[in-house]
């Protein structure tokens, strides 16, 4: 009888992406972005045959993808090897050829939207005002491009667009906690909500006759269901949900409904509303998390969405029976979805009392090494949640548990919460880790003496703060990508992200003690375990040199540390073989601080 072997890790890192996706308006055809050549490109199903075909191969991360209202042609966007500067081209459904709709070199050309007739573009983009940004109106057939709105005091963008190209929604981004929305009409700018000196946030929104319905903090703690109306200028609040944060919303015509999501702590719910009766049900979405959706002029739904042991795939809802069907089957290679960690989530009192929820994903007791990895996740205004991490499910497959937060700071848990972080990046978000680590040894769950650390982004900021400030919870630390020094962070970050500095991480020169204090490099002295550092070149947020300077000064120090720099890499990983490379070096720089038994026959 054929004996198997149980699979390797190398299955884990042969798992692909989806990245976004887009349906054509008679529903026969789906393209997608997704990995499965080993780097990003398009590709497409003709519906319901459901053989995947490509479409491109420029293997760049895809930026943006929309299908023209009429269907004969799609408007895509890439960058350049992570340099996050997308450019528009113009595609056929067919493949072939990308035509250069909007190029400009060093610039980014962002939420490209089509008119109802596919004759004129609009988007927002850092050409000519790299610092509050513009929204452009581009006259495809006669080739002349003017300003719609002239971003000031604020990186500005654009949203939504009217059937009549009379209204335009957007939003002026102040901070990440802090985003009012506007409606562009007769030259005119009108604040979605009333006037008020309390900071809030205006996130997606529809327009549904003279009538634009969006999500807002307005006033409270949670984003919840609002609108405006176009003649009046009048604002109203029309659904809330206790303690569910509302984020994408699309309208369906031919049921006069909305589909929206929302967020509860580290889970999404996906809801549909009539706006005729007022009702709303929940949708059963066969999944945790949703990255993406759209709805037809049928009123199917189509959602790209995952969890912690499902990879990203893309779902259709059927109309009339509410049925899901799943149309894409991305999975482990060679494993089955039993064999995955499904985290615990578990709530822990911090420093102060404050109570915060995290995931922990608990290597199966056949394998487990005994070693707990921290992650603290990124952001810092963001969240860990219930989706798919190839990373974690490897690592746990060799033994390794890991422990995620959602430190202050984190989405998902109301308005005030989030605001916890700004100018606080090296204080409460530090002390909620290490008061996580300290429950789980109290639990029993975590041995103090195996304790490893990894992040990335301002993971990798926290790791590197962790190490400096408490090196003697950890035996070995991974940073990827994160700030090493908060006064260079603030100030090469891209240019439209300046303006939010002061609030979200601190003036250089009002906070010069408080930043110091926060900063990673400070603590060079107590920076003593083992550590990798990770980097990719062309990161345009964590720039190369935040990796570099704190590399140089350790190894001055004699400190032992392994530097990977990807040079095709930006804020992340978009080629498998860079994906490959890091998760193997992660796993061998941690196997060599695991005491590993060997077993007699």
């Amino acid at each position: 009888m054929i004996q198997f072997k149980k699979p390797d890790v190398e299955n884990f890192y042969r798992t692909f992406n989806i990245q976004t996706f887009t349906v054509s308006p008679d529903e026969n055809q789906l393209v997608f972005s997704t990995n499965l050549s080993g780097k990003y490109n398009l590709w497409a199903m003709d519906l319901p045959n459901q053989y995947p075909y490509p479409l491109t191969f420029i293997d760049q991360t895809c930026q943006a993808l929309r299908y023209s209202n009429e269907g004969k042609f799609l408007v895509v966007g890439f960058d350049q090897d992570g340099d996050e500067n997308g450019q528009l081209y113009a595609l056929l459904p067919k493949g072939g050829k990308l035509e250069p709709l909007r190029f400009a070199e060093k610039e980014r050309h962002m939420h490209p939207l089509l008119s109802k007739d596919d004759k004129r573009l609009y988007y927002t983009s850092t050409k000519g005002n790299p610092t509050f940004l513009n929204i452009y109106r581009y006259d495809i057939e006669n080739d002349v491009e003017n300003i719609v709105v002239e971003g000031e005091g604020a990186a500005c963008f654009l949203v939504a667009v009217d059937e009549d190209e009379n209204h335009f929604a957007y939003i002026k981004q102040y901070a990440n906690t802090y985003a009012p929305g506007f409606i562009f009409q007769n030259g005119r700018s009108y604040s979605l909500t009333p006037e008020t000196n309390e900071q809030f946030t205006v996130g997606e929104g529809v327009f549904v006759g003279n009538e634009y319905y969006f999500v807002t903090t307005f006033g409270e703690d949670f984003d919840y269901l609002a609108k405006y109306n176009l003649d009046t200028h009048e604002f109203t609040k029309v659904l809330s949900i206790d303690k569910e944060e509302f984020s994408a919303i699309r309208f369906d015509k031919s049921s006069n409904c909305l589909y929206f999501v929302t967020s509860r702590g580290v889970e999404d719910h996906l809801y549909k509303y009539n706006l005729t009766s007022g009702s709303y049900n929940n949708l059963n979405l066969p999944a945790s998390i949703i990255q993406g959706g759209t709805v037809a002029k049928s009123g199917n739904v189509y959602v790209l969405a995952g969890s912690a042991t499902k990879p990203n795939n893309i779902f259709k809802m059927d109309a009339h029976s509410g049925e899901w069907m799943q149309l894409t089957n991305l999975a482990v290679p060679g494993v089955n979805e039993q064999e995955l960690v499904n985290p615990d989530v578990i709530t822990y009192p911090s420093y102060d009392g404050l109570a915060m929820e995290a995931l922990f994903f608990r290597a199966k007791e056949d394998v487990s090494n005994g070693h707990v990895i921290l992650w603290p996740h990124g952001g810092p205004q963001a969240a860990e949640r219930k989706f798919f991490r190839g990373m974690f499910q490897f690592l746990a497959n060799r033994g390794y548990s890991i422990f995620a937060p959602n430190f202050r700071g984190s989405t998902g848990y109301g308005l005030a919460f989030t605001k916890m972080v700004e100018g606080n990046w090296g204080e409460g978000p530090r002390l909620d880790n290490i008061a996580g680590l300290e429950f789980l040894y109290e639990k029993g769950l975590a041995d103090r003496n195996k304790t490893l650390l990894m992040g990335g982004s301002f993971g990798g900021y926290m790791a590197l703060l962790l190490h400096g400030r408490h090196p003697e919870y950890f035996k070995a630390v991974v940073d990827i990508f994160g700030p090493s020094n908060l006064f260079s962070f603030i100030e090469s970050v891209p240019e439209h992200w300046k303006p939010i500095m002061n609030q979200w991480v601190g003036d250089p020169i009002k906070d010069f003690d408080k930043l110091t204090e926060y900063s990673p490099i400070t603590y060079l002295d107590t920076m003593t375990k083992p550590m990798l550092i990770i980097q990719g070149a062309n990161d345009p947020r964590v720039v190369k040199q935040e990796s570099d300077q704190i590399v140089k000064a350790l190894q001055e120090k004699g400190r032992d540390v392994k530097y990977l720099v990807l040079e095709d890499e930006g804020h992340g990983f978009s080629k498998k073989e860079n994906e490959i490379l890091v998760n193997q070096t992660i796993l061998e720089f941690f196997d060599q601080f695991v005491e590993i038994k060997v077993l007699a026959d």
